[in-house]
């Protein structure tokens, strides 16, 4: 079963987070600087809260019950919820006026990545980063479009990809986080109608992943072997993320940038379908997910 969580029609709607402990879902809407909270306690749930910032963001990690690291245009800022204050904690690329973040998460070792990439999605203009304990470290160039961050329950690996080659990779850690090999491939769907967004691994380390323009989320086995697809109501899913009290619930964002096309006109639903492009869904996917872990600053 799928559900509007929340009807708000994102622009680009990104960055699902669910946090474990205050038990709400925060999610972005890049192009409009807004953050959006809910408490996500029935399908009916409407936002609880929006900030709205003066330049694009795009990703977030829970460090207490009421602050997060979040990643906007030019910086990583921590957040408190309950006051609104902001604090810097790095620059981001503050110096490059045509890039902005994209899609990011935090990882099992208390890090935190982030993408950033062209504001018109320029070639290989983008990278990923990383901020772990005051540092803020380059890890790869040459990226257009950055998605797909997410780690294995084990924090042996992370996977990544740029969109645009439909190329998902994975990447070895050592003990602190740090890739410890380069890159390989593991996941090719070049060829295919599938282009690869936002993902999230669950507890047994399946990898679920949005796939931009498919109005579909994807089941990937470790080792890379499609396992299923469930099938959205909404053309651009962007990015999962597993809430709830029982972490049984798959979120997902959406965009409805570029589908402002009339009701029947395509493959985009409209509002009649009960699920807007750039709507946050939720489903039941019979997979349970794992707490995300803390950024630790």
């Amino acid at each position: 079963m799928i559900e509007v969580v929340n009807a708000t029609r994102c622009r680009l709607g990104e960055g699902a987070l669910w946090h474990p402990t205050a038990q709400r879902l925060l999610w972005c809407d890049i192009p409009a600087g807004r953050l959006h909270m809910t408490s996500t306690e029935d399908a009916g749930a409407q936002t609880m809260a929006t900030w709205v910032f003066g330049e694009c963001i795009s990703a977030a990690g829970w460090v207490t019950e009421s602050d997060i690291l979040l990643a906007t245009e030019t910086r990583l800022l921590r957040l408190d919820l309950l006051r609104g204050t902001q604090t810097l904690i790095a620059n981001l690329e503050d110096e490059m006026s045509h890039t902005r973040s994209n899609d990011g998460r935090a990882d099992p070792q208390g890090g935190f990545w982030i993408g950033t990439m062209g504001k018109k999605a320029e070639p290989g203009a983008g990278a990923i980063y990383r901020w772990h304990r005051g540092a803020l470290r380059k890890l790869f160039g040459g990226i257009t479009v950055p998605n797909a961050i997410c780690f294995a329950p084990d924090g042996r690996c992370a996977y990544f990809t740029d969109t645009t080659t439909q190329k998902v990779r994975r990447v070895a850690l050592d003990g602190q986080g740090w890739p410890a090999a380069e890159p390989e491939i593991w996941l090719d769907l070049s060829g295919t109608p599938w282009w690869p967004d936002g993902a999230v691994t669950d507890a047994a380390g399946v990898f679920w992943n949005a796939q931009w323009d498919g109005s579909r989320i994807a089941a990937y086995a470790p080792d890379g072997g499609f396992l299923r697809a469930i099938e959205l109501p909404v053309r651009r899913p962007t990015c999962p993320a597993f809430g709830g009290p029982e972490l049984a619930t798959l979120y997902c964002t959406s965009a409805s940038i570029g589908l402002d096309a009339p009701p029947g006109a395509g493959r985009a639903p409209d509002q009649t379908s009960g699920a807007p492009n750039g709507a946050l869904l939720a489903l039941d996917c019979g997979a349970r997910g794992r707490a995300e872990p803390a950024v630790l600053l």
